[in-house]
């Protein structure tokens, strides 16, 4: 079917055949290609859908008030555990929020072909900046030494150890790769399985469930807003690299048999396991509300829901979650859709800023 255009002398013809292939051409891997960014027509609409969600859900972390922060980390009230937790969060997170961004940008995002695709994952790469961000903003408002950062991440052990389970995965692909090889797909889809389920799903629930447990108890109010909206970040980061492996496996069916299933749930127990091994010692001294045997409970809870989410079974059937607030807080109300395959909606930042919570809700 053509379409015809006349317009003055001239007669333009558009061929609605070539459109249609080239629709038709659009794969998460292996696609047409193409060097015009031409989004439409969509074929992964959920993509775009995120995209919008993200773009509306910005924030700066400059915005946040830090006052209150600095008046605790300068006084006497806090204890000991309180004091390494913040330096912990900061530690790990410092490090890996810049790991997942370079990971998208120089992997996923390198590999993927269809152009909405590389715009939501352009998104996500931006909001990995945002959070490294606003780890610089906690750490100068503090008065932290940043070279005690650069330690932390390179001489805690645990810490290191999170960092490399997911740095090697991504080494995996920094080169020329055959696509249409099935062993380089399943490396593709391992990697985006670990950074969106491992890694973003589970491994940093850990530190968000001890930071806002910190907030609940009026502790370090800025800090805890900064992250209570990287949580919402994360949310959507874990929904985007989900539907990204659903896709990847649906259009690449030969990849999906017994043996790369169990490679994924022991590539998920390594994580849990290393997670485990961190909370310990992020928590060396339990104090009111937090303590290291709830929250490896939480993480087995975490990662069975990841597992599920993928079509995978879990890993530790029947695990609760110890921490209903958080359930409420950071599961039901962030991520209540998220295995329903819908997308979430979040407001934009200028709402967010006047966002406040009950203590039912926290």
């Amino acid at each position: 079917m053509e379409t015809h255009f006349k317009v003055g002398p001239r007669t333009f013809i558009l061929d609605q055949a070539k459109a249609e292939a080239a629709l038709a051409g659009k794969r998460i891997i292996n696609g047409r290609k193409s060097e015009a960014f031409n989004l439409l027509p969509l074929k992964y609409q959920w993509a775009y859908d995120l995209y919008r969600t993200m773009k509306n859900n910005h924030w700066e972390p400059e915005d946040i008030q830090m006052q209150k922060d600095i008046e605790q980390w300068q006084g006497t009230e806090l204890t000991d555990s309180d004091r390494w937790i913040i330096r912990m969060g900061i530690g790990y997170f410092s490090a890996a929020e810049g790991i997942v961004g370079d990971n998208i940008l120089h992997v996923v995002r390198e590999l993927v072909t269809a152009p909405e695709l590389k715009l939501v994952l352009g998104r996500h790469a931006h909001e990995e900046n945002i959070h490294a961000d606003s780890l610089l903003y906690m750490i100068s408002s503090l008065g932290i030494n940043p070279h005690e950062c650069e330690a932390m991440f390179e001489q805690i052990p645990t810490i290191k150890s999170k960092n490399e389970f997911v740095t090697r995965v991504s080494h995996e692909l920094r080169r020329d790769v055959d696509l249409t090889d099935p062993a380089n797909k399943r490396k593709l889809a391992r990697n985006i399985f670990v950074f969106g389920q491992c890694m973003e799903g589970t491994q940093f629930y850990g530190l968000f469930g001890m930071i806002l447990s910190l907030k609940r108890q009026n502790k370090f109010p800025g800090i805890g807003q900064m992250f209570q909206y990287t949580l919402r970040d994360e949310s959507n980061h874990i929904e985007v690299f989900r539907n990204l492996f659903m896709d990847l496996i649906q259009e690449n069916m030969e990849i999906w048999d017994a043996d790369f299933k169990e490679e994924l749930a022991e590539t998920m127990r390594e994580a849990v396991a290393l997670e485990k091994d961190f909370i310990k010692d992020c928590l060396p001294v339990s104090s009111v509300g937090l303590n290291v045997e709830d929250f490896c409970t939480y993480i087995d809870y975490i990662a069975n829901r990841r597992m599920e989410g993928v079509g995978l079974n879990a890993l530790t059937p029947g695990a609760t979650n110890p921490f209903p607030w958080l359930a409420e807080s950071m599961d039901m109300k962030r991520e209540g859709n998220f295995f329903e395959t819908k997308v979430t909606e979040y407001q934009k930042a200028s709402a967010l800023d006047g966002t406040s919570y009950d203590d039912d809700e926290l």
